[in-house]
């Protein structure tokens, strides 16, 4: 249902991704907000929606990292249909921009994932991109990436990646696995580079992100731990004020104290669901490039036991933030939309809820962490 030109969803508590403000309204017009505002300056002639009582309106959910949902699979179907539907499995966790993620395949898939995002991002203003986690990693990393199709870049990968122009773009990579001078294309061609599935030293992190590389992709899963005489990609990307690091906050991936360290680090944490395809669907077991995985208390696991993604949406990330960890409802609603817009360089248009920016909200119960109600450039979608 397309909504009135111009409108209003008002709410109990607005938080606008830095501040709260009781009793206000978001005034939209085009998609976009052109005020925020107390309810009771509201004009008569506004139609207004009001959020359930009691309920936060906050900044829409980034997902940067989500492999499938509603039962789909990425790297099973490139497709823009595929995308749409991953769209509306995530939606009703407050999603309302992501990236799918294609893990390591063939260099086809890779294609096949490049059409489908630039066909899909004209559909749904949620597709912000893609992420290609692979096949540039460590084969001492790999984690449930097909060993057999980890590679080192070829100058066409270098063609094929800088052509992209449908939206961010971000690679995950394992830096002391490229040629010098990868990172430093990538980054010049608009891309967003990231360290995972690394064996990476610390000296070769800096050196990576002197090149350009700003982002670290479930911190401390798959990568060179921290030990004392070798302090690898972790310390790197907390000291570093303008490093951006993925948080996987479902209480399998990482532990609550190692969480709550990342929290106090001087880079910006984000969260990310990392989930697989029964996230907003109806089973719960799926096959991954040969491997089966089932759910097993919020993550995915192979039969051997191996982590291979998530079963949580953002809402239940934000959740896990403030019952695992103890963090304010405030900060935990900003790792999941100001931190990862910041990232993608969409700061000034994504991730909060202030006049310019798109209408991207969530209404969220904030005893019960969970979404109510979820608007995309405007558009209203409830949650059944």
């Amino acid at each position: 249902m397309n909504p009135p030109a111009r409108h209003a969803v008002a709410a109990d508590v607005v938080f606008d991704g830095r501040h709260r403000h009781d009793n206000a309204a978001v005034v939209i017009e085009g998609g976009h907000i052109v005020a925020l505002t107390a309810r009771a300056n509201l004009p008569a002639s506004i139609e207004a929606f009001n959020a359930p009582p009691g309920a936060w309106l906050a900044p829409g959910f980034i997902d940067l990292q989500i492999n499938g949902g509603g039962d789909v699979l990425f790297n099973d179907d490139p497709t823009p249909e595929a995308i749409l539907t991953i769209a509306a499995a995530h939606r009703r966790f407050g999603v309302t921009g992501f990236l799918p993620t294609l893990i390591t395949d063939s260099d086809e898939k890779m294609v096949a994932a490049l059409d489908a995002v630039a066909v899909a991002k004209t559909r749904t203003p949620g597709v912000l991109g893609l992420h290609l986690e692979g096949p540039f990693l460590s084969p001492e990393k790999p984690g449930v990436h097909r060993p057999d199709l980890i590679r080192r870049p070829l100058p066409h990968h270098r063609r094929m990646l800088g052509g992209f122009r449908a939206g961010a773009l971000l690679v995950t990579l394992a830096p002391e696995e490229t040629p010098d001078g990868f990172i430093a294309d990538l980054v010049a061609s608009g891309a967003k580079v990231a360290l995972g599935h690394s064996m990476a030293t610390y000296a070769q992190t800096c050196a990576a992100m002197a090149e350009g590389l700003t982002g670290f992709t479930h911190l401390f899963n798959a990568m060179r731990p921290l030990t004392a005489r070798e302090p690898g990609p972790v310390a790197a990307a907390l000291e570093t004020p303008g490093a951006f690091y993925g948080l996987i906050v479902d209480g399998a991936h990482v532990a609550p104290a190692m969480l709550r360290l990342a929290m106090r680090g001087v880079g910006r944490p984000m969260l990310v669901s990392d989930a697989m395809p029964p996230v907003g669907g109806l089973s719960a077991a799926f096959d991954l490039q040969g491997k089966s995985v089932t759910v097993r208390d919020d993550s995915c696991r192979t039969q051997e036991g191996a982590l291979a993604g998530s079963a949580i949406g953002m809402a239940q990330a934000v959740r896990n933030c403030v019952r695992l960890l103890g963090l304010p409802l405030e900060r935990a609603l900003s790792f999941a939309s100001d931190a990862p817009a910041h990232f993608l360089g969409l700061e000034h248009v994504l991730g909060r809820l202030a006049p310019g920016y798109r209408a991207d909200m969530a209404a969220i119960d904030p005893l019960e962490i969970a979404v109510r109600a979820t608007w995309v450039a405007g558009e209203r979608w409830e949650n059944p």
